[in-house]
């Protein structure tokens, strides 16, 4: 039986639904059953929208210094914020993004020493924490900048689908200049990778989308799909992953296309994203492959029109969690599947010098 895991939940933008989401998904026991709960923030902020909220058992908290103090059977709050925080239900202000930018950075660096195991993002304000200094235009490139990895990839994920894209937070008009065949290859090693030893697909196959409508028309209407995707197809498929493509979008979720693969990449954000939100917005999760720790997030936003009214839906929060937890424990099977395999192959051999030579 894998062992309990430790989960460090950020607060994200304490004026948007992140508390209600977080405390509705804490509330259910089977996560506590699971894991090791610890909420970088503010009790204070806890315990107010802990009122708002109808038809919920009393959830039993420990507030600690450190995920070190955690306790096993409580929901643990690390208060990592000033005790004079003030909370805007609805709207964004300065404190709330400096606030969830305190929360983010704290339970960051408590992963790096590995005090909490996994890491589940709840949402922010991006343009709210830019103002106050945030260089970063999500969780996804704070992250990158903070483990010091080459390539990550945004996969959206749930049962019976998986999506990736290829450029994420970018302006729409920078799409077509910042795609190129590198890029494509490299996002798709990154998926093959994250589907075998995150997910368990022995053999993954990714469908490739398009960029433009009807994929071109045969150069008509542009031909990056001719000059950049296809090459990286092949390019992919020489490499020995099992890539196809590119596919029109519209008929390609249209249709349900995507049920014949294990992972899709979209050219973009929203190419991507819309139809996953679309099929599967409830039980969406965020999940940043190549990080070397595990991150997830709801698919959600901050919801600002619903917060504090008792209105936020959990249930991607708690397949955030649910997929951490998942996700850590298939990473660690695999990787000590390949060290087995590695063991096997490359014995221990014996080595004696004969004739003045060393030979095995």
């Amino acid at each position: 039986m894998a062992r309990k895991l430790i989960v460090g939940i950020t607060q994200g933008d304490g004026n948007g639904i992140s508390y209600e989401v977080i405390i509705k998904a804490l509330a259910d026991e089977r996560i506590l059953d699971m894991c090791t709960p610890v909420i970088y923030g503010s009790s204070k902020i806890f315990g107010f929208y802990r009122k708002q909220i109808h038809n919920i058992e009393q959830i039993n908290t420990n507030v600690v210094s450190s995920a070190r103090e955690a306790h096993q059977k409580r929901v643990n709050i690390v208060n990592c914020l000033p005790e004079n925080v003030f909370v805007e239900p609805g709207r964004p202000t300065p404190e709330s993004a400096k606030s969830a930018m305190t929360a983010l950075e704290r339970a960051v660096q408590d992963i790096k020493d590995g005090y909490i195991d996994v890491l589940v993002t709840a949402p922010i304000n991006k343009r709210a924490m830019a103002a106050e200094g945030f260089a970063y235009t999500g969780h996804t490139e704070y992250l990158e900048k903070e483990f010091g990895v080459d390539e990550v990839a945004m996969i959206m994920v749930c049962d019976r689908l998986k999506v990736g894209v290829v450029t994420g937070h970018i302006p729409l008009k920078d799409v077509c200049t910042s795609i190129s065949e590198e890029l494509i290859l490299k996002k798709l090693r990154l998926m093959k990778t994250s589907l075998q030893r995150d997910f368990g697909v022995d053999a993954p196959k990714i469908a490739v989308l398009g960029l433009n409508p009807h994929c071109g028309d045969g150069g008509l209407l542009g031909d990056e799909e001719q000059r950049i995707i296809l090459p990286a197809v092949k390019a992919a498929n020489e490499e020995g992953i099992l890539a196809f493509g590119p596919y029109s979008p519209d008929g390609f979720f249209g249709l349900g296309n995507y049920s014949r693969f294990d992972a899709v990449l979209a050219m973009y954000h929203d190419q991507g994203l819309t139809p996953f939100k679309a099929l599967a917005f409830e039980e969406g999760v965020n999940f940043t492959a190549g990080l070397p720790v595990v991150r997830t997030s709801p698919d959600h936003g901050t919801a600002y029109e619903m917060a504090g009214r008792d209105l936020a839906d959990p249930r991607s929060m708690i397949a955030a969690i649910y997929a951490a937890i998942d996700i850590y424990n298939r990473r660690a099977d695999y990787d000590d599947l390949v060290e087995n395999r590695m063991t096997i192959q490359m014995p221990d051999t014996e080595i004696k010098p004969r004739g003045g030579k060393i030979i095995e």
